[in-house]
């Protein structure tokens, strides 16, 4: 009778259990273990976290006392100038971050959270100013994308459509411009003399030798070749939708015209004696010029071109400087701190 019993309580233990407790007992690992390693991974992951939160203060900080004589210089040219016009540029900026939410919507088929979409657009937009160009607005939307459920290929391929969206758009609008303003921007004073052919050659050859190498690796080409056709495919489904085609490429002109509208108000408050359309074209040509510098957020190289192209259309040097100089105060420094505070913010709150 006991026998029989002690059968019975023996086959009533589940199967699953049975083989949970040899795996237990065959990793060696108890419970308590288990329990202090997720707890270890877990303080590893708030720990992280909470220096994330910390360091774009901390590039803000490093930045701005790399940079405090322009801010200096900045902060003093604006008691010269006429504040309507700079209140209505500061309001002109604030449209770009709506234009820039527009776009990354149009580059993908789910709805994204509007208003987590905007606050993460002007997050990485102090986030671009503090990584080499367009470094750290493309590893914000990356994982603002990841938490919004887009898998990592997809995150990549409405990355990689906004980008192309944004350069056509850009370049698109100052071909436009010159098309309609031949005269605006004499680029023969700006060339050099000379062209220097063989180092164009150079840099053409090696890069053809580093694609060909790479394109005989069976790995990358399998990579490449499936991250292509997932490209396309997101391309297609966004463009069948009539309003992700229109908020992509409606966001990717928006964007550079408006902020060629913040540098012709500025220009305003200044007195800067330069049409307004002369003034877009310089702004177009100063940005597509320097897009391919990497510094971050083009501080240094775009003040440099800008300051160029306006003295080019017309502008007295003296004045283009100013107008510069307050122009990028107003995109640049000024949205600098709040936009590393919101990126803390959405750090602390898990938006990305």
């Amino acid at each position: 009778m006991t026998s029989s019993m002690i059968e019975v309580k023996e086959t009533a233990v589940p199967p699953a259990r049975r083989a949970n407790g040899g795996l237990r007992r065959a990793s060696g690992l108890s419970q308590p273990a288990v329990r202090a390693d997720r707890s270890s991974s877990g303080a590893m992951t708030v720990t992280i976290r909470r220096v994330l939160c910390v360091l774009p203060l901390l590039l803000v900080t490093v930045v701005a006392v790399r940079q405090r004589a322009v801010l200096s210089e900045g902060f003093g040219l604006l008691a010269t100038a006429r504040w309507p016009w700079l209140l209505a540029a500061a309001g002109l900026t604030c449209l770009t971050w709506v234009a820039a939410a527009c776009t990354r919507q149009g580059a993908v088929l789910e709805r994204l959270p509007g208003r987590r979409l905007l606050a993460t657009q002007f997050a990485a937009g102090a986030a671009n100013h503090l990584l080499p160009t367009g470094l750290g607005a493309s590893a914000v939307n990356l994982r603002f994308m990841a938490v919004c459920g887009l898998s990592p290929a997809r995150s990549s391929a409405a990355l990689a459509l906004y980008l192309l969206a944004e350069c056509v758009g850009r370049v698109g609008l100052l071909g436009a411009l010159l098309v309609v303003f031949p005269d605006a921007l004499p680029f023969g004073s700006l060339l050099p003399d000379e062209v220097p052919v063989g180092a164009f050659l150079v840099g053409g050859a090696v890069l053809v030798v580093v694609v060909g190498a790479l394109a005989s690796v069976r790995r990358v080409r399998t990579v490449v070749g499936g991250f292509l056709r997932t490209a396309l495919g997101e391309a297609r489904s966004v463009h069948v939708r009539p309003a992700r085609a229109l908020a992509l490429w409606g966001g990717a002109l928006a964007f550079p015209a408006l902020q060629a509208g913040v540098l012709v108000l500025v220009a305003q408050a200044f007195g800067l004696s330069v049409p307004a359309a002369h003034l877009a074209v310089a702004y177009l040509a100063a940005t597509v010029a320097v897009a391919l510098v990497p510094t971050p957020g083009g501080i240094g190289s775009v003040e440099a071109a800008l300051v160029v192209a306006l003295v080019a259309v017309g502008g007295a040097a003296a004045v283009a400087t100013a107008v510069v100089l307050v122009f990028r105060l107003i995109t640049v420094w000024l949205p600098l701190l709040p936009g590393a505070v919101t990126l803390a913010a959405l750090v602390r709150l898990k938006v990305i």
